[in-house]
């Protein structure tokens, strides 16, 4: 686990990334913090009494020992940036984080990233293709990670975990999944790669937190995908720290006319990369491209799946008309096409309408 005294100043989230940095440069060990006095503190030319008053009130109120309780209790993974297995990337960037929480595989935030992001509210054809390309690039080895949000952030995660591993970065704590609709799908993101974030176990999503979010889904990245985006979009805040970060940005090119396309076609006059296939990509990263051969294993279904896969042929079904042909409740039904959605043979054509692949 991480250096408590660096927990410590992560839970202390009014203060900047600056102010941060200036009490680990004048501390020998973050340790030092949980024992420091008001008089060492002040020293900190920076820090307001304010600040001091914020910082000793969460050592000695017990809110810290809480947390570490609930760490242990969830059993997170909690590494500072002093920690040999913090991502080599995330430390290049400016203000990184000094905390990541970590549910899953901490090795998979070492490995060879690369992001997807895009919209709230897609297009069928902006879900087709976030799944498609996240298929594709996870099943070479690349690790997809996204920020968990509705739209073409899930859809990028349900690609990835058809064929490989995913990240999902979080906006809140590791306690507060958002959006709720997403909880089932974190579940198997953490058991194929990781859910993490900067923010303290019970973080409720604040607005505030998600372009934060943003700088550590590129920060972790070694290229961006947009795939849709409006002109203000917090996916374009995403590609614009990716700039910033030295990454490599790359958009899909959508329809002349959609208000969906103005981001992406805003990023590729600026000198995104244009892609319409994954070779695109693999080429501007200097990967050799060596598609996967598809063996057509039959899948071996569990009886509730295979009625519900019964159910749906190529032109689909509505989820209500599913879930009424089936005779199973909501609830139930939609972690079974989430699972037929993970193994590749269904997918979501529009809104709460799937069919087979």
């Amino acid at each position: 686990m991480a250096n408590p005294g660096s927990i410590l100043l992560n839970l202390a989230t009014t203060l900047s990334p600056k102010k941060r940095e200036d009490i680990l440069s004048a501390l020998a060990n973050p340790q030092t913090i949980l024992n420091a006095n008001g008089k060492t503190l002040k020293d900190i030319p920076s820090l307001t009494q304010k600040d001091i008053d914020m910082i000793i009130d969460i050592r000695d109120s017990g809110l810290l020992d809480k947390e570490l309780a609930l760490i242990r209790q969830r059993k997170i993974q909690v590494i500072d940036i002093f920690d040999a297995t913090y991502p080599k990337l995330l430390k290049e960037i400016n203000h990184p984080p000094l905390v990541l929480y970590i549910e899953g595989n901490t090795s998979a935030l070492n490995e060879y990233l690369f992001a997807i992001v895009g919209t709230r509210i897609p297009t069928i054809y902006g879900i087709t293709m976030a799944e498609e390309f996240s298929c594709a690039l996870a099943s070479l080895g690349m690790v997809i990670i996204s920020g968990l949000a509705r739209g073409i952030d899930t859809a990028a995660h349900k690609g990835a975990l058809t064929r490989g591993k995913t990240i999902a970065v979080l906006g809140s704590g590791i306690s507060h999944i958002y959006p709720n609709e997403n909880i089932e799908l974190a579940k198997y993101i953490a058991n194929a790669g990781a859910l993490i974030s900067e923010f303290p176990m019970n973080e409720p999503p604040r607005r505030e937190n998600f372009p934060r979010r943003n700088r550590i889904v590129s920060g972790l990245s070694r290229g961006v995908l947009v795939v849709e985006a409006a002109q203000r979009s917090g996916a374009l805040i995403t590609a614009h720290y990716a700039l910033e970060q030295n990454r490599e940005v790359f958009a899909i090119p959508g329809k002349a006319d959609s208000p969906l396309s103005q981001g992406t076609h805003s990023l590729i006059k600026e000198g995104a990369k244009l892609v319409d296939s994954v070779k695109d990509i693999l080429e501007e990263l200097h990967i050799d491209f060596t598609p996967e051969k598809n063996d057509n294993k039959k899948l071996s279904l569990p009886q509730d799946e295979q009625l519900v896969f019964s159910a749906l042929d190529k032109e689909g079904a509505h989820l209500e008309e599913i879930m009424h042909t089936c005779h199973i409740e909501q609830s139930v039904l939609n972690k079974i096409i989430l699972n037929l959605q993970l193994k590749g043979i269904i997918k979501e054509i529009k809104p709460s309408y799937f069919a087979r692949t």
